[in-house]
């Protein structure tokens, strides 16, 4: 008989506050996945202001390492940490009984390709398999930056863009349903490329697009929309790299801005060897129903001061 496999899983309780902070600490000590679970989860936290994260391991010795790593963090960060392991691979795919079709924009449908739904109007429908890249869509941050191209479609008609971390591909086809031309797409996880064709194939959309595993300093020349979906973070050190991509009068759309970061990631791009101007802002609101929206985020669109 087979032996099914094992997969290891580090559960770690936290506080709130430090939820998001060892969630990044988690991926980079090589988790694949990372699900925080809290009161306003479907599966629920532990409760009393704290956080279960569930981290995924592809070995059991990463995981263990992981978990020494962060119980020895000073303050106290960690409550518990624990190691269990999931027989066969079934759930895997437990996330799509709750993945449905929903309105990402005014005008844009997203479905999952195992859901039916039937456009009303004019409602432009995008299929999508997120796999295992960031950007089923549902996130608050993506909602964000999808809203305000729905909201420029007018200045997106047969434009080039430039999607920066494009996890799933979800922004670059939005932008190519709204009216741009072509995407040249790209993320550092070379293993979410499969993803983003299958997608693009999926909706008919890989003519127009160019995807590829780099950064942005790979990309050569300029582009009149620049999408940046990523952690304040990550944002910070290639502010340069990015606004060296915008053509003159274009529009960089950031996003993955916690509320508390807005004005230091308004300085830092508008201080830069060239020097943007933000032109708008969109905000959640804070205490959002989903665990990744209690913190509230923003999205930004800067350009030339002087266009």
């Amino acid at each position: 008989m087979t032996q099914k496999p094992r997969f290891p899983f580090l559960h770690l309780v936290t506080s709130e506050p430090h939820a998001d902070v060892l969630s990044g600490a988690l991926f980079e000590l090589g988790a694949t996945g990372v699900e925080e679970r809290d009161q306003s989860t479907y599966v629920k936290g532990p409760g009393d202001g704290r956080v279960l994260l569930v981290a995924s391991f592809d070995l059991h010795s990463d995981a263990e390492a992981a978990r020494d790593e962060l119980l020895a963090l000073d303050g106290g960060m960690v409550e518990a940490a624990t190691i269990e392991e999931i027989i066969g691979d079934e759930w895997r795919d437990e996330w799509k009984k709750y993945y449905e079709p929903f309105a990402l924009t005014p005008s844009l449908v997203v479905r999952p390709p195992w859901a039916e739904y039937a456009a009303r109007n004019e409602e432009k429908v995008l299929v999508l398999e997120p796999g295992r890249a960031f950007g089923t869509g549902l996130h608050a941050t993506t909602s964000l930056v999808a809203r305000t191209l729905d909201r420029y479609k007018d200045s997106l008609q047969g434009a080039v863009v430039l999607d920066v971390g494009c996890g799933s591909g979800i922004l670059s086809f939005v932008a190519l349903m709204l009216g741009a031309e072509r995407v040249v797409a790209l993320d550092n996880d070379a293993e979410v490329l499969d993803t983003v064709l299958e997608n693009a194939d999926r909706n008919d959309l890989r003519g127009r697009m160019q995807a590829f595993a780099g950064v942005v300093d790979d990309v050569e020349g300029t582009f009149p929309w620049v999408l940046a979906n990523i952690e304040s973070r990550i944002l910070d050190p290639i502010a340069e790299a990015l606004v060296a991509r915008l053509a003159p009068g274009g529009r960089l759309v950031l996003s993955g801005i916690l509320l508390a970061e807005e004005a230091e990631m308004v300085k830092r791009f508008t201080n830069l060897s060239r020097p943007l101007a933000v032109i708008d802002v969109t905000r959640t609101e804070t205490g959002g129903d989903r665990a990744f929206d209690r913190d509230g985020w923003v999205s930004l669109v800067l350009s030339d001061p002087a266009q």
